[in-house]
């Protein structure tokens, strides 16, 4: 599999399929490179696809200093395959860490997104979630340490977060947690202490979110419920964002319902791309609900 190495010396293994515009994929903590197979086999239709294995996850380079695990270093990542690739301009699509990762990267990289889309984002993001989350992290880290990767993917991939998927598709859920517990241990733990326990909250990000001037989907399944209110904050704070709900799914849903995530991430960059993605008007916000204006019967 090729590779390309960071600024600060990390080797990334990554995909490419298709030809066309740019689009890459930045997966969850519990995929891998393998997560976004149904993407890279539908996109590369028409799109020039990227995967690539984060670090901390195999074939990619594992480093062993803690120091190496961070949102920030997450986020760099796409732009050092990017950058490596040649490419100046791409859609970016992540889920949840990814997602926290694509989200940053509009942020940090803003030249380079042409259009984001961020799945499944939100665990421990609000105000009220941010000391159980981190907890959490340092409990499941601890767990993942002591017991290894293999043993913990059974949980892990089979929480609430997992069961709609489990529901619908038994073979695939299980495909899901056989590639789960292939996962470094090494790895897995530092990325959870590093990238996940860390990471700041959404809410504390509101001014940087609000000007994030790349177009922004938020997909969210309605059976994910940490992701929920984040997913409404972020369609609220982000000008040019909207919201996609996915019914009776779940955290996995790339995996889960990939021919509506496909239709759904299609649809938004064709929109994007055709120049029909404009801002928000603000005028939605704290106007009459019934659209009446002050003294006057007739509606707007």
């Amino acid at each position: 599999m090729p590779s390309i190495t960071t600024m600060d010396g990390v080797r990334l293994a990554y995909e490419e399929a298709g030809s066309g515009f740019p689009m890459i994929f930045v997966h969850e903590f519990a995929g891998d490179i393998r997560s976004w197979e149904p993407q890279m086999r539908f996109f590369s239709r028409r799109y020039r696809c990227i995967a690539f294995a984060a670090r901390g996850y195999l074939p990619s380079d594992v480093p062993e200093d803690p120091a190496s695990y961070s949102q920030d270093h997450a986020t760099d990542d796409i732009a050092s395959v990017l950058a490596a690739l040649g490419i100046a301009h791409a859609h970016v699509v992540g889920l949840s860490m990814g997602a926290f990762a694509t989200l940053h990267f509009g942020m940090r990289h803003a030249g380079m997104a042409r259009a984001l889309v961020a799945a499944g984002v939100g665990y421990g993001a609000a105000p009220d979630q941010r000391a159980r989350f981190r907890a959490e992290s340092e409990a499941m880290a601890a767990r993942i340490q002591a017991e290894g990767m293999a043993a913990v993917a059974p949980d892990y991939g089979s929480g609430p977060t997992r069961l709609a998927f489990l529901a619908k598709d038994r073979r695939g859920h299980a495909e899901f947690v056989r590639q789960l517990a292939e996962h470094s241990t090494l790895g897995s733990a530092l990325t959870m202490l590093g990238v996940q326990r860390l990471r700041p909250g959404l809410w504390e990000l509101r001014e940087r979110l609000a000007a994030i001037e790349a177009p922004v989907l938020i997909l969210a399944g309605d059976e994910d419920e940490p992701t929920l209110e984040p997913a409404l904050f972020l369609k609220r704070t982000i000008p040019t964002a909207a919201l996609a709900m996915l019914p009776r799914t779940g955290h996995t849903m790339n995996l889960e319902e990939p021919d509506a995530f496909n239709a759904a991430v299609l649809d938004f960059v064709g929109a994007v791309e055709a120049g029909a993605w404009k801002k928000r008007d603000p005028r939605i916000f704290g106007g009459p609900i019934l659209g009446l204006r002050a003294g006057n019967p007739r509606s707007v």
